[in-house]
């Protein structure tokens, strides 16, 4: 499984996936609207300018890739539905390519993981983070519905920290959202890739 397409690349830990998947030697297919927003070069990199909610675009992308992994997130520009629907485009470029693997960044605090963030969160989530939330619990219902092999990651109170490989994985529901750097949830992406760990089961990471 050597060449990756991704979403969401020019976000934070979009980012930090590309710049890992690129030392560890894989070959990337990025999606991005901005290329000026892409603060990282390599030969094994191919950018596709385009949006997520374009079809044709989507397919280029994932065209002759091995996996996917999609770290969409919304834009306050942007529909609010964006995540969900380009998630939706996704998995039907995989399903016309025949490609299985999708790993999909959500966050804790959503579907059956409610319980597991603070309650200063969950009133965040109702209401600045309202819209995000829904389109996130969409998105997930739509990625549970497919018949793909996929991962649901959960992350926490992403930070900028560095990849220190300690922190927390699992789906029970004891796992309690704490600060977990997006270096960190890249790492724990390429791992769970590299092992085709967790199909079909949504994890925490904090």
């Amino acid at each position: 499984m050597k060449k990756i397409a991704v979403f969401g690349a020019t976000g934070g830990t979009g980012q930090e996936l590309t710049s890992q998947a690129l030392a560890a030697g894989y070959q990337l297919k990025a999606l991005v609207r901005n290329p000026n927003r892409m603060s990282i070069t390599g030969d094994q990199l191919q950018l596709t300018i385009g949006d997520v909610l374009d079809q044709d675009k989507v397919n280029n992308c994932i065209a002759g890739c091995d996996a996917v992994i999609c770290s969409l997130g919304s834009t306050y520009k942007g529909p609010s539905d964006t995540t969900s629907v380009g998630t939706q485009n996704i998995i039907k470029a995989m399903n016309k390519y025949q490609i299985n693997r999708l790993l999909v960044v959500s966050s804790l605090g959503v579907g059956d993981s409610k319980d597991q963030i603070s309650t200063a969160f969950k009133l965040v989530a109702s209401t600045i983070l309202r819209k995000v939330m829904i389109d996130k619990e969409q998105q997930e219902k739509i990625v549970m519905a497919s018949k793909l092999k996929w991962t649901i990651i959960r992350p926490s109170g992403l930070t900028n920290g560095p990849k220190t490989n300690n922190y927390i994985v699992g789906t029970g529901k004891d796992i309690i959202a704490k600060r977990v750097s997006r270096a960190n949830v890249a790492d724990f992406l390429l791992k769970v890739l590299g092992k085709d760990q967790y199909v079909q089961e949504a994890v925490a990471i904090t």
